[in-house]
């Protein structure tokens, strides 16, 4: 029998607001250290830990789980050890995937250390199945409840967004209040003001970079120490550019007009969205 194992360790933005408040138990190194009991405990070597950081179980493409199925598939180890089915996958379909279809074909073992899942006990799929279609309509619930909150609060005129345009930040009393971060702001005003006497937007990048400005990515993440990432943005990107000053000059929110919800996820199981008309 293969007894070599893997840990597969999970932590979403919603179990992260626990931690805050001082409940722990779904944390990371919580995680860790007791699947490493459990797996010493029943003889499984520990070959590999797998983890994802603030990633929703609700999709496939988390970076730890996606590694941690092509090494299934290569055949590395034996068994997959989480702490529960929750934390391998929160959507019905990816259930019924891989805990019911690719893993046995891999002949890969799954175990879930709190609530009793193991896919070696055929009498245990019945199970499995409930609390997949449990652990979704979780996710379904939570989804509207978060999208009622989040349209009150922009109906209100707060923000809501996960990043503050360049030039603002959170207001410390107020985590849906935009105040001025004078320094960015002095920049916006600057790029502004070189419009107007006529410079074109290739030109106010070149200007700005010429004075060695950091761009907005950089300057959330060095200067704010913000952990900010823009999917768009190469990591050798270091100088402003067009489209930068074209989204600044075209931003409302310098014109103090609040414009959220421009797009909508067309699924809570997808990250697709679908463009809102202006209205």
């Amino acid at each position: 029998m293969n007894n070599k194992a893997v840990l597969y360790l999970r932590l979403s933005k919603e179990d992260r607001n626990k931690v805050n408040k001082g409940d722990d138990s779904e944390s990371i190194i919580n995680q860790r250290i007791m699947l490493s009991d459990y797996a010493m405990r029943h003889n499984f070597q520990v070959v590999k830990i797998y983890s994802d950081d603030d990633e929703s179980g609700l999709y496939e493409d988390r970076p730890g789980f996606s590694q941690m199925m092509q090494d299934a598939e290569r055949g590395l180890f034996g068994t997959i050890i989480a702490k529960s089915q929750s934390r391998f996958t929160r959507n019905l379909e990816h259930s019924e995937k891989y805990l019911h279809h690719k893993l046995p074909l891999w002949g890969v073992r799954f175990i879930g250390v709190v609530d009793g899942v193991d896919t070696m006990d055929e009498n245990n799929k019945m199970t499995r199945q409930v609390k997949g279609l449990t652990n979704e309509w979780y996710c379904e619930t939570l989804s509207k409840n978060v999208r009622s909150v989040f349209l009150s609060k922009m109906n209100q005129g707060k923000f809501v967004g996960s990043s503050c345009p360049y030039g603002y930040m959170r207001d410390s009393e107020d985590h849906n209040h935009l105040i001025i971060d004078e320094y960015a702001a002095s920049i916006v005003r600057k790029i502004f003001r070189l419009y107007l006497e006529g410079n074109g937007k290739a030109h106010i990048a070149s200007i700005l970079s010429s004075e060695n400005i950091l761009i907005p990515s950089l300057y959330k993440t060095r200067v704010l120490q913000q952990n900010y990432y823009n999917s768009k943005l190469k990591d050798t990107t270091k100088t402003w550019c067009y489209q930068t000053i074209h989204t600044i000059l075209n931003n409302q929110t310098y014109l103090g007009k609040m414009v959220q919800h421009k797009d909508i996820k067309i699924s809570y199981k997808d990250k697709k969205k679908r463009r809102l008309p202006k209205e």
